[in-house]
């Protein structure tokens, strides 16, 4: 066998692959006289057809198949130690290659186009990104302390309205002559009177019980990314949305919040001896703080990624690209003319981010390992775990964890999302000690601004 490649280009090059007769010989002789074992040909017993029969019937076929399966291992063995940095994988040239005839042909010659991937420098010099730090607030601690107790209340379902109650129903649009409007907002909806701006509305509210209406102005009683949520209307819908609704009451719940207690903080710190409001106030603000740091780092990483690949400047080889994409694509409405509109916006900058992550990976990498992904599916059991099963000891309580861990990340698409957190947290690890960061404290406000 003799493998050579031409260059033709800078990226572009076709590999020749001259396969003689001898380097599959044996295996087509050895793969016939299995069949000569097992064939039952007519007018033979079981295993003595002739050879020269089995290779009338067979030959032409195994000869096919050995030599595609050879192909394909000598062309990848090829790549691997030459160390070519490919492109996607390599297509046949069939107008190099012409028709093989397996059944007449004893040596036969293949041709593979194929494209090195483009050089990727990084210029860290170019980045200016600082990474967020969010306050904590003592009003952002009030409002998860809210959360909390009443999480952790006692929920009932009482017979009528009180104030801060959730209210369950079913809202239909009104004309301005107060009949339903034909074809008009008709959805099942709840919400808390307590979300209501305006007082006097949520007012309408207290003492009904369910099979009650009420009729009322959702523009004048929530915000229009309220009435966005509630009424699951579009953005530019709710912003527009100006009508009176008429809302007939289903149901009524009501939490009581939790008091702060020690029950409560062991509830929901077990295990660390919070004894004091002030210290179950602390430990709220570092769980806050934690929270955020995780998504300043995602927002970092997004926002060092966007100028590296603004500043990352490469060629392509777009004529092989946009044949590779093609042949492995089972979409029908993906053509060749359907590629080539779309090149600019959408097949360059996702080459680009591909580009981009191998170069990373060379740095240091950036790939999640399955132990990786196991890990952080064991702290999140720990953190959900119940504690220690009767009879079972902290050992038995590990080994359980980390078989529940190692089957859940058996299948990456059911734990994609955590996957996507490893990813990010490596790529944060190899941003910060290549770009030490100067840290920037903002509020909670300022963040989500800076998301958008």
């Amino acid at each position: 066998m003799n493998i050579t490649r031409e260059n033709l280009g800078d990226l572009d090059l076709c590999i020749k692959i001259e396969i003689a007769e001898n380097d599959y010989a044996d295996k087509v002789s050895k793969q016939l006289k299995e069949y000569q074992h097992k064939a039952s040909v007519p007018g033979f017993r079981k295993g003595m057809a002739p050879m020269g029969l089995i290779q009338r019937m067979y030959k032409t076929s195994v000869v096919a198949e050995i030599v595609q399966d050879l192909l394909g291992e000598s062309l990848y063995k090829y790549i691997d130690d030459e160390k070519l940095e490919i492109l996607g994988s390599p297509l046949s040239n069939d107008e190099k290659t012409g028709t093989i005839d397996f059944a007449k042909g004893t040596d036969f010659t293949f041709y593979f186009d194929a494209a090195l991937a483009p050089e990727v420098n990084i210029d860290w010099s170019k980045i200016d990104t600082k990474l967020c730090s969010i306050k904590v607030a003592s009003k952002d601690v009030d409002t998860q302390i809210d959360n909390i107790t009443k999480r952790f209340g006692k929920f009932e379902t009482p017979d009528t309205v009180a104030e801060g109650d959730n209210i369950y129903g079913k809202a239909v649009e009104l004309t301005k002559e107060g009949t339903e409007k034909e074809g008009g907002l008709n959805v099942f909806c709840s919400f808390e009177l307590s979300d209501m701006k305006d007082a006097e509305v949520a007012a309408l509210f207290v003492g009904k019980k369910a099979e009650d209406k009420v009729v009322f102005n959702p523009s004048k009683a929530f915000t229009a990314s309220q009435i966005e949520k509630v009424f699951r209307l579009d953005t530019a819908a709710a912003k527009k949305f100006k009508a009176d609704v008429e809302l007939s009451i289903s149901g009524i719940s009501r939490i009581t919040p939790a008091e702060l207690n020690e029950e409560l903080f062991e509830r929901v710190f077990p295990g660390e001896g919070i004894k004091s409001v002030d210290k179950f106030r602390k430990a709220i603000s570092a769980q806050i703080e934690k929270a955020n740091d995780e998504q300043c780092r995602i927002l970092y990483v997004n926002q060092v990624r966007k100028q590296l690949l603004d500043n990352l400047n490469i060629t392509m080889p777009e004529a092989f690209l946009k044949r590779w994409i093609l042949s492995r694509s089972d979409d029908k409405d993906v053509t060749a003319e359907t590629i080539e509109n779309e090149w600019a916006d959408k097949y360059v900058p996702s080459l680009k981010w591909e580009m981009l992550d191998g170069a990373l990976n060379k740095i240091k990498s950036i790939e999640p390992t399955q132990n990786e992904i196991v890990d952080e599916i064991k702290n999140i059991l720990r953190q959900n775990d119940g504690g220690l099963q009767e009879g079972e000891s902290e050992q038995q309580a590990e080994e359980r964890i980390e078989q529940a861990a190692r089957s859940i990340a058996q299948d990456r698409r059911n734990v994609q999302q955590i996957v996507d957190k490893v990813y990010v947290e490596k790529t944060f690890q190899l941003f910060k000690e290549q770009l030490n960061p100067e840290v920037e404290k903002v509020s909670t406000k300022e963040f989500a601004e800076r998301c958008k």
